[in-house]
């Protein structure tokens, strides 16, 4: 996995934030708001990459976290890029608390699962979550799709393993300007809220 921008676990205690904003013009619409939290105690490994076009034009970020501890993150992005006024916007925020500590899986599994996938094609998004090995699973997952906007909010609190992922493209056939993978296994609370779209209101609430 190459890694452009990561936060790994390696001290007994870091605490980091990261706040960025970039400016250009040029490339296929897109428009993208993520407000994200997440508490995980145990192991956890995962990846944003968020860009305003593709190739070598436009901005790009990359930001993720893999390892063994206790973490608390919260990420505020967006991005706008390729409109006919020429913006070409990127702001991503990234606060977190990181903590090492060592984590052992239960010798025990459970067979008890979870899962959900949701695509909408006119907008070009898409969404899935899986949990497993459950020991206690809490959730509360909403989502809006239609012709011309998608929103996901996403609410866990997981003993087990979880698994998210999202990408976004700029309409049907356009550039990923948003892709989300992450696993975390242990316990897990956290909170997704990602809106994309043709007519996007821009009204997901801060987690």
């Amino acid at each position: 996995m190459r890694w452009l921008l990561g936060l790994l676990l390696v001290s007994a205690l870091c605490i980091a934030g990261t706040t960025f904003f970039a400016f250009t013009a040029h490339g296929t619409p897109v428009n993208l708001t993520e407000h994200s939290w997440i508490y995980s105690s145990g192991f956890m490994t995962d990846q944003r990459i968020y860009q305003t076009e593709s190739g070598y034009h436009g901005q790009k970020a990359v930001t993720g976290t893999r390892g063994s501890g206790v973490v608390s993150r919260t990420i505020d992005a967006q991005v706008f890029g390729g409109y006919g006024d020429g913006t070409d916007d990127m702001y991503l925020n990234e606060w977190g608390v990181y903590q090492s500590r060592s984590y052992t899986q239960p010798l025990t599994q459970s067979d008890l699962k979870n899962a959900l996938c949701v695509k909408n094609y006119e907008v070009g998004s898409v969404y899935s979550e899986s949990y497993s090995d459950l020991k206690d699973l809490i959730k509360d997952t909403t989502i809006k799709q239609d012709d011309n906007v998608s929103v996901y909010d996403v609410h866990s609190e997981v003993q087990g393993t979880a698994k998210v992922g999202a990408i976004v493209r700029g309409g049907p056939g356009g550039i990923t300007a948003y892709s989300m993978s992450g696993t975390y296994m242990g316990y897990t609370n956290m909170r997704n809220n990602i809106e994309t779209g043709n007519a996007s209101i821009l009204t997901l609430p801060c987690p």
